[in-house]
């Protein structure tokens, strides 16, 4: 092949067609040579290796004529092989682009990757063999992909509600889609998707990591694979084992027409990153992009140990977010999300780590601070993952105005009240109320706490309820791996059953863990599969089970009247604006009508006080939810009543005063199947009713 390469730019990072040619920019602080290596798209085979001539503000850059979209590369990098001072560099491994906007396939470990002898099991020895044969090619992509200029829904977060979903999972065990559909984003994006998700309520999916990763070492050896994703190798490249053409071509045009037809419906696209940490793992790791670059630069490395990585992640190095090309790298990646391929927000898995400095965590880090600073992504969705397992992980509570934050407080408080664990109902009162505790603070709102009580990592709703332990046999661990307390029951005998009675609690449990997420304020998140009885066996942690495990079931459900309870709630939380407020409550008199705009109500129709709360058997109590106390905002709808008895036995409940004229209508219940009240008649104030055990229920302020 006869090509020649001249100095070209250094700006942009990447690999960008003109119309004559491409421009080739790679960044490496300690490189001494990085070379482009071009490749036949169908063979693989070698046909070019170019010397990139020129380095400019550490950007190695070149510029080749005559070639241009469909292009395979990637690069080999020259310079020490020293593990001892962090340089692992090995210019017999082929390296891929950083700034790969995809990837000729998908991406499984090989031994021939290690830029060390793996045989020796000695990360200080040098490996000669080429890994160009077993690493896939970046892929030149045209100039001309424009924008993504069609309107996003643009929800406010007051009225979102989150359905958390893998991209594969969720339509695999589908049926009606044309062979190789299934499993897609074309299937993700097709209507039988769509209208489950417009009937149900939502208006946000949150995708699991859909950025090209790869499947590690250890997962291979046993027969399995990666399933979740959360080992990420290219931040620009969309996961090709999720389209239906496994070379990748068409993928970026399939990918955004994904989105568009979610939009379409009114549905924004989150997608869950993972800048915290890559596939590269520890020192016996494989070479096969950020390392072979500029080891010491983009990983985070013991300062007085350079070989070994800082492990704030677990899974054997951590992402150096706060270095500035690193940090240029994570921004350039979120805006060609947001921009290009047209998402709406993203999560970021393991945040804490992403916002950790020198000294530890800092609210206004470096990335943090640059993220709000965005002209683009200021506007998106950010939802942080406040914890990592490094020094001071745990920071729910501690992320700056303008993100949102996974709330496990709520999610353990919820299982634990409905359980009956004891001197549980305080904490329930402030997870109802938005976590006020923990999120009211410089400006931020109620939607600041993301609520949940199941999401990818742990039980299912349907197997929190049938499982008093984990069941990860299938992971080939040994059942060591996955959470151990899960603040589970199995209320009677442990996974499946066709024991009534146990059933018939198991599915109140369910629905009334499910209406407590909707009916608290902040902003719900729902398990994909939830809302149909999804089981796992047991499982909680399913992130190597690409199977029926790891699979929503759709052809069958343990709960058949499930689906049409969680559409139920979700439409009476969008009906009442005093179950997803704008501003915490604080039992502040409302100057419209003199009412508290919170009010707690024992059983016996008194307000609760002290004793009542300090009660460590506390487990049925009711609140009044009115409208801001804010003079300036308007009218927030009719209040509403939410009683909730955790007890093994019924409860009798004296219903609070109302506004003069009012009464108390019913608009669900747990006690039944679907949540329709078995009696839609109103009540007055001061009137008595039974509550049946383990049962939540809601009640509208009404004229009488």
């Amino acid at each position: 092949m006869n090509l020649t390469i001249g100095s070209g730019r250094p700006y942009p990072l990447g690999a960008h067609f003109d119309g004559d040619g491409v421009n080739f920019a790679v960044f490496s602080a300690n490189a001494t040579q990085v070379d482009v290596c071009l490749f036949a798209p169908m063979t693989g085979v070698e046909l070019a290796r170019l010397t990139l001539p020129e380095c400019t503000d550490e950007v190695f850059h070149g510029y080749v004529s005559g070639i241009g979209p469909g292009t395979t590369y990637g690069f080999r990098a020259h310079g020490p092989y020293e593990p001892e001072r962090g340089h692992r560099f090995n210019p017999n491994k082929l390296l891929i682009d950083p700034y790969a906007r995809l990837l000729t396939g998908r991406l499984r470990y090989s031994e021939l990757m290690a830029g060390y002898r793996p045989v020796t099991r000695d990360d200080t020895t040098f490996d000669i063999r080429d890994s160009a044969p077993v690493v896939p090619k970046s892929v030149v992509v045209p100039a001309a992909v424009a924008p993504f200029a069609h309107n996003k829904p643009d929800r406010a977060w007051s009225e979102t509600v989150i359905y958390e979903a893998h991209a594969k999972g969720l339509t695999m065990g589908m049926t009606g889609f044309e062979h190789g559909v299934a499993g897609t984003y074309a299937a993700l994006g097709s209507p039988k998707v769509i209208d489950h998700l417009v009937r149900l309520g939502i208006t946000a999916i949150e995708l699991l990591p859909v950025q090209a990763f790869i499947d590690e070492s250890f997962l291979t050896m046993k027969g399995l694979g990666n399933y979740w994703g959360y080992s990420p190798l290219c931040y620009f490249a969309p996961e090709p084992r999720y389209d239906a053409d496994p070379r990748g071509v068409g993928i970026i045009e399939r990918f955004r027409a994904m989105i568009d037809a979610l939009h379409g419906a009114g549905i924004e696209v989150l997608l869950d990153v993972v800048y915290n940490h890559t596939g590269e793992v520890d020192q016996f790791g494989p070479t096969i992009s950020y390392r072979g670059l500029d080891n010491a630069s983009y990983y985070r490395l013991n300062p007085e140990r350079p070989r070994w990585y800082i492990n704030d992640t677990g899974t054997g190095n951590t992402f150096n977010a706060g270095h500035p090309r690193v940090t240029q790298l994570i921004l350039d990646s979120l805006r060609y999300w947001t921009t290009t391929m047209g998402v709406d927000g993203f999560r970021f898995d393991l945040a804490t780590t992403v916002g950790r400095e020198p000294s530890g965590f800092d609210p206004n880090g470096r990335l943090l601070t640059a993220l709000r600073q965005d002209p683009v992504l200021n506007g998106v969705k950010l939802i942080a993952e406040p914890w990592d397992i490094g020094p001071g992980g745990y920071q729910v509570g501690h992320f700056p105005p303008g993100f949102s934050e996974w709330n496990d407080r709520f999610r353990d408080t919820v299982r634990g009240f409905w359980r009956g664990d004891e001197r549980v109902a305080p904490e329930l009162a402030a997870r109802l109320l938005g976590s006020s505790d923990l999120f009211n603070h410089d400006g931020r709102r109620p939607w600041a706490s993301i609520n949940f009580v199941t999401a990818h990592d742990g039980f299912t709703l349907a197997d929190l309820t049938a499982y008093a332990g984990k069941h990860n046999e299938a992971n080939l661990e040994d059942n060591r791996d996955g959470h151990s307390d899960n603040h589970s029951a199995n209320y009677g005998t442990e996974g499946e059953t066709s024991d009534a009675a146990v059933l018939a609690t198991r599915r109140r449990q369910t629905r009334n863990m499910m209406a407590t997420l909707l009916f608290s304020q902040g902003t719900p998140m729902l398990l994909a599969g939830d809302e149909l009885a999804n089981s796992q066996s047991g499982n909680n942690n399913a992130y190597c089970q690409d199977n029926p495990i790891g699979w929503v079931n759709w052809r069958g459900s343990n709960d058949p009247d499930f689906l049409e309870f969680v559409k139920l709630a979700i439409a009476v939380r969008k009906a009442h604006p005093a179950l997803r407020q704008t501003r915490y409550l604080h039992a502040k008199l409302r100057p419209q009508d003199g009412l508290p705009d919170v009010a707690w109500w024992s059983p016996a129709g008194k307000p609760m006080g002290p004793d009542d709360w300090n009660d460590p058997k506390l487990g049925a109590f009711g609140v009044v939810l009115r409208g801001s106390s804010l003079p300036h905002l308007d009218e927030d709808g009719p209040a509403v009543y939410l009683i909730v008895n955790a007890n093994r036995g019924a409860r009798k409940f004296t219903l609070p005063p109302t506004r003069e004229g009012c009464v108390w209508r019913p608009l669900i219940t747990t006690e039944t199947p679907t949540g329709k009240p078995m009696s839609s008649a109103a009540r007055r104030a001061g009137q008595t009713m039974d509550i049946a055990e383990r049962t939540l229920m809601a009640f509208a302020e009404v004229d009488r």
